[in-house]
């Protein structure tokens, strides 16, 4: 391609070139001239710098005459129910990180105690079933690759438990026992739900693993349009053991939601404004002292989110274990996901 095409494939032409009737820049493709795709300009934006701007304006204390205005329009836009909040009233807020981060009365979520495993958080069910050929579902007919999302597997001696097999494949180094198949779920959280998540089961974390990366939208119709959309984005991996193997939840940040927080990791930092493309950082639970790592029951709080993302739950059951859900139905945590 020629200097002056090169010069020409800019950004701020392909803004236009999408904003213009069409045809309008159809003369600048005589020197050589194509407009980026839509995939990459919107990858081009700076989402984690956006996101760091976003979380010191929620951190702003809000004068106390504007706060019922301004949680009422959020509140009016996305369908909070403010019903639920341990406080109702909106001028207990003092900026918007602590409305977006408001607690729930004890009685507004019972946990199931009939089913192994729970929602962890409110949301809508994107996708759920069976791991099949190492390739999880984000959406329906877009999948990614369970090692990319996950990570190199963390060495055996680091392990709870030993792997059943010593086949080198992925999925092998992820089930444990024999007869087990491999599961996901991915619950999408909205702007307007609860944002903290809990403990699906009980379970025991061992490990985790963050992924600093971009921050692009996660809504269900981004992840249709962007393929890998869960592994590029900023994610923290916990993984650990349940009473069937192994297990797993993940916590996927998002445009604007660039604070994960884990409430028993006071060494996690989230959407450092410095870091390595295809990077991550590990941090063992298990020590001298702790020989097992975490214990969390279910329901527990485990963490939040500072507006909306996903989360994907990865983990090991027996044949017979059946999810208690529909694709694309609202769930709120504590509800049954699925049991034997």
């Amino acid at each position: 391609m020629s200097k002056p095409a090169l010069k020409l494939r800019s950004w701020p032409l392909t803004v236009l070139y999408y904003l213009l009737p069409l045809g309008a820049l159809r003369p600048l493709s005589r020197v050589g001239w194509r407009p980026v795709s839509r995939v990459a300009l919107y990858k081009s934006v700076p989402t984690r710098l956006l996101s760091r701007a976003w979380g010191r304006l929620n951190q702003v204390e809000l004068p106390h005459w504007l706060r019922r205005p301004v949680y009422s329009l959020y509140i009016w836009t996305f369908g909070v129910n403010m019903k639920e909040a341990a406080v109702e009233d909106l001028h207990h807020y003092r900026n918007l990180s602590e409305f977006f981060r408001r607690k729930l009365k004890p009685q507004a979520r019972p946990v199931c105690g009939l089913h192994s495993v729970i929602s962890p958080s409110d949301g809508k069910i994107l996708n759920f079933g069976q791991v099949k050929n190492c390739e999880v579902e984000q959406v329906k007919g877009v999948t990614y690759s369970l090692e990319s999302f996950l990570g190199p597997r963390i060495p055996v001696e680091d392990l709870p438990f030993p792997p059943a097999t010593s086949c080198g494949s992925f999925r092998s180094q992820l089930v444990t026992r024999e007869g087990n198949e491999l599961y996901h779920c991915v619950i999408y959280l909205a702007p307007g739900d609860y944002h903290c998540f809990h403990s699906p089961t009980d379970w025991t974390v061992s490990h985790r693993r963050h992924f600093p990366g971009s921050l692009m939208s996660v809504n269900p119709g981004m992840a249709r349009w962007i393929k890998e959309l869960f592994c590029h984005n900023e994610r923290v991996v916990l993984t650990g053991d349940w009473k069937h193997g192994f297990f797993s939840l993940t916590a996927v940040g998002a445009t604007n939601v660039g604070s994960i927080r884990i409430y028993f990791d006071q060494d996690l930092h989230t959407n450092s404004p410095r870091y390595s493309k295809g990077s991550y950082n590990d941090f063992s639970f298990v020590t001298h002292t702790n020989k097992e790592g975490i214990p969390m029951r279910k329901g527990e709080h485990l963490g939040e989110f500072n507006l909306g993302s996903t989360i994907v739950l990865i983990f090991e059951a027996p044949k017979d274990f059946n999810f208690k859900l529909k694709a694309g139905q609202k769930i709120r945590f504590g509800e049954a996901l699925g049991s034997l």
